[in-house]
């Protein structure tokens, strides 16, 4: 009788494996192609002047929203699904170039979260048109990163695969999420970071997780990682602890602190991306206001750092704090600056991804206690980019997993994983205080104009 129960759930699991490395190699290969072309823009600009440096992201957060709302038509408004809302179901849209009325032109992990669980209904024929816009608004120097882009795509190359093909047709679900796990393990370089990613970002929609899941995605990130070691690829820079910290009460108050802090900071950050998405505003007014927003952080991160640090997702920043010697003043403004500008980009309409702008943030708020507490610039950065992750992604296996797959002597990777779960901790707080005080907020005015009126 077990060996009868065992079978059918040892085929159903081995389909789900393939099916994750079928779409593990097409989905890999789609996010390593776009984010490859976006690093060689990024290099061939990047030498230019510091006007140039301010301007270029102005430009192209233009191009992208005239793509996405000039060659793109339909009806759809930049605004977030409902958290709790029934997935809509719904007949593909007439061609690539039209969105329906329930996707978010320039929000591309929310179709990855919307279709959770219902991957066979991802608009897949929408990301050629999400590929030309991510290419301007990332290649171009704005303040967004390749992940979404990479997750983006890696799933609609897997839904693509499986809905294209009748011989694939039940493979779908699980080529999809196979490669969206490894679209990210391929960019990151590490496999559980890609599993971790795509099994995170389903929990936000409380999709049951079953063994056939958890083997797509283990299999789409091994796929990834192969792709990134095979293609020797290097697409984002990530911080290794080199030194570990000298002393047990230096680790702690560091975990604590830098915890506490990137946590935070990524937290208020995220909040303010999610305000930013559903701003209900039209393109030229976001456009118009978030470009003039772009352009005065940009300026002040260029006076206080250098142009360089201000331009891209934020590897020429952190660069820039490894380098220079500087006051924690300083890399505490950078940081909130470089948050504030992914703030001010998305709200322009800029497509892209807000992982490794959390990153740079999360490095850089976390060099503001490396003096202080006697540890290591490297460690600091390394814990304070996971502790980003965490705490502003909400992300805290995902940060876990990187972490362990960065590496480091063993004290430094301790040190990173109590600050991973002091941020989520500081992150899920502050959350939650900002919705209350938002609620009341929006309450009190509601009362004023009840009394008004």
């Amino acid at each position: 009788m077990a060996n009868r129960k065992l079978l059918p759930l040892l085929t159903s699991v081995g389909t789900w494996t393939v099916g994750g490395l079928i779409g593990g190699v097409v989905g890999s290969l789609a996010a390593v192609l776009l984010t490859m072309s976006i690093k060689q823009i990024l290099g061939a600009v990047s030498g230019l002047g510091t006007a140039w440096l301010l301007l270029l992201p102005l430009l192209g957060v233009t191009l992208s929203v005239l793509v996405l709302h000039g060659l793109g038509k339909g009806e759809a408004m930049q605004s977030l699904v409902p958290r709790k809302a029934a997935f809509p179901r719904r007949l593909p849209p007439p061609t690539w170039y039209c969105f329906p009325r329930d996707v978010a032109r320039a929000d591309i992990t929310a179709d990855v979260v919307t279709t959770s669980g219902a991957e066979e209904n991802f608009p897949w024929n929408l990301a050629p048109l999400r590929a030309l816009a991510i290419l301007p608004t990332v290649g171009l120097g704005a303040a967004m990163g390749t992940e979404s882009p990479a997750v983006h795509l890696g799933v609609a190359a897997g839904t693509w695969l499986g809905s294209t093909n009748p011989a694939l047709r039940r493979l779908v679900q699980p080529a999809a999420i196979g490669g969206g796990a490894a679209g990210v393990a391929a960019l990151m370089g590490i496999p559980l970071v890609g599993s971790f990613f795509m099994l995170e970002l389903s929990q936000r929609r409380k999709v049951p997780l079953s063994l056939e899941r958890v083997a797509a995605v283990l299999a789409g990130g091994l796929v990834g990682w192969g792709i990134n070691l095979a293609f020797r690829l290097d697409l984002i820079r990530l911080v290794v602890p080199k030194v570990p910290p000298s002393d047990l009460w230096d680790a702690v108050g560091a975990a604590l602190f830098i915890g506490a802090i990137a946590g935070t900071v990524t937290s208020l950050s995220g909040e303010a991306i999610y305000w930013a998405r559903g701003w209900k505003a039209s393109p030229g007014i976001r456009l118009l206001l978030g470009a003039l927003a772009m352009l005065s952080f940009a300026a002040a991160t260029a006076l206080i750092a250098t142009p360089a640090a201000a331009f891209g997702p934020g590897g020429a920043a952190i660069i820039w704090a490894e380098t220079v010697q500087t006051t924690p003043y300083h890399l505490l403004a950078v940081a909130l600056l470089r948050a504030a500008s992914t703030v001010a980009a998305v709200s322009a309409g800029g497509c892209g991804g807000v992982f490794v702008p959390f990153l740079a943030i999360g490095d850089l708020s976390g060099r503001v206690f490396s003096a202080a507490f006697g540890v290591p610039p490297d460690l600091a950065g390394a814990a304070g980019a996971a502790a980003g992750i965490a705490g502003g992604y909400r992300l805290p296996f995902t940060a876990v997993a990187m972490v362990l797959g960065v590496g480091g002597p063993e004290t430094a990777k301790l040190t990173c994983l109590a600050t991973v779960v002091v941020a989520a901790l500081c992150g899920l707080v502050t959350a939650r205080a900002v919705n209350k005080l938002s609620s009341s907020l929006r309450a009190t005015i509601r009362r004023t104009r009840s009394l008004g009126g």
